[in-house]
């Protein structure tokens, strides 16, 4: 029985499978009855609503593939007013006022230096002697007559006080202590210089003349000193910028061969251009945290002349010439997201910085521009935005 039941269920499957087919339009108005024929023509009407709906949207989604087309496809951004800064970029290298040759004011044997190289010293510090040759001896016989001219003219004057003794012998005792005096203290002031002491706090860079040496003013340099500690990049800026660089401009500073770049300013601007080179120095500051900076080493510099707030910038690259010379580029008027119609602006351009321009007339806030495909498109023509930054 359970096989039989089986059997049963697959045969009466198979009938229903196998039942009547549909007729077709011409057996039914060969063979049909009326209400037959109007069940047919219901049936197919309900077929056509159908496929009209279907053609609809195929006939829809053709009208996008036919707009992509018949517009040209650009790209756009809504403009906002923002902060703009232009900067003139120059070649300048670090310097210090305190990096000087020490030259001797004495001629004679360098009899002993007292530094080695790289040794910091501190203001008034002796550094070497030079051989006096004999001077110090004089300077003893010196004293020991003014001294004795001293002690002369004292007597004298306790005498004059006294009124006692003549008023011309107390003028030249008082003379003869004047000028042994006087001889004491060029003697002294001669003997000074042949000791040699450092100018200012600093590092002995180089010991430059050996002991034991002979040495004269200004022709035998002894010693090399530097103070690091008042480091400044020093660079020179073309006159046409006189009025737009002043103390206190922002400055952004990279040193190259150590890869660090700091912000900074400028502390100092000459008052003296060039007439060589119709430049102007300036100075700008070296933060004390940035090491290793060493005299003479090249920095670049980009010194802020311009800044604009709230102004319209676009990039450079989408701006056209026409034959007059005149600048413009393409703002939109949207009718949609994505759809709209190009309007040529004729533009009064700024200054340019970093492939960004600023437009002082032309464009307005929140204005729409095209900033790929402007090359190609003309006034007035139909545009399809791709991309659209907003802001």
């Amino acid at each position: 029985m359970k096989y039989l039941s089986y059997y049963s269920i697959l045969s009466l499957i198979i009938l229903v499978s196998c039942g009547p087919k549909e007729k077709s339009v011409e057996d039914v108005i060969e063979t049909g009855s009326k209400s037959e024929i109007e069940q047919k023509r219901g049936i197919l009407n309900k077929d056509m609503l159908e496929l009209k709906n279907k053609l609809k949207k195929l006939d829809e989604r053709l009208t996008q593939f036919e707009e992509d087309y018949d517009y040209a496809l650009v790209e756009a951004m809504e403009l906002k007013p923002r902060n703009f800064k232009h900067y003139i970029k120059i070649q300048g290298e670090a310097t210090t006022d305190e990096n000087i040759l020490i030259y001797p004011e004495f001629s004679g044997n360098l009899k002993e230096v007292y530094v080695k190289e790289g040794e910091e010293v501190k203001k008034g510090q002796k550094l070497a002697k030079i051989d006096d040759g004999g001077l110090s001896s004089q300077l003893a016989e010196m004293k020991a007559r003014r001294d004795l001219a001293k002690t002369r003219f004292e007597r004298q004057k306790r005498l004059w006080d006294q009124n006692i003794g003549s008023e011309i012998q107390f003028l030249e005792a008082e003379t003869a202590f004047e000028q042994i005096n006087n001889s004491v203290k060029q003697m002294e002031s001669q003997l000074n210089k042949s000791i040699i002491f450092a100018p200012f706090n600093g590092k002995i860079d180089e010991v430059i003349t050996d002991q034991g040496q002979v040495v004269s003013p200004g022709q035998t340099p002894i010693f090399r000193i530097l103070n690091l500690g008042q480091m400044y990049v020093s660079a020179n800026v073309p006159e046409n910028y006189v009025g737009s660089i002043k103390v206190g401009t922002e400055a952004i500073v990279k040193f190259g061969s150590l890869e660090k770049e700091f912000q900074s300013q400028v502390t100092q601007v000459s008052s003296n251009i060039s007439e060589s080179n119709r430049n102007f120095r300036v100075r700008v500051a070296i933060p004390d945290q940035i090491e290793f900076v060493k005299p003479n080493l090249i920095a670049t510099i980009k010194l802020n002349d311009y800044e604009a707030n709230d102004a319209i910038v676009i990039p450079e690259n989408i701006l056209r010439e026409n034959a007059q010379g005149e600048s413009f580029t393409f703002s939109l008027s949207m009718e949609n997201d994505s759809l709209g119609s190009a309007n040529l602006k004729k533009l009064k351009l700024g200054k340019h910085y970093q492939g960004e321009i600023e437009v002082l007339e032309g464009l307005e806030a929140s204005e729409i521009v095209v900033t790929e495909g402007a090359r190609t498109i003309k006034e007035d023509e139909k545009v399809k935005v791709l991309n659209f930054q907003k802001n």
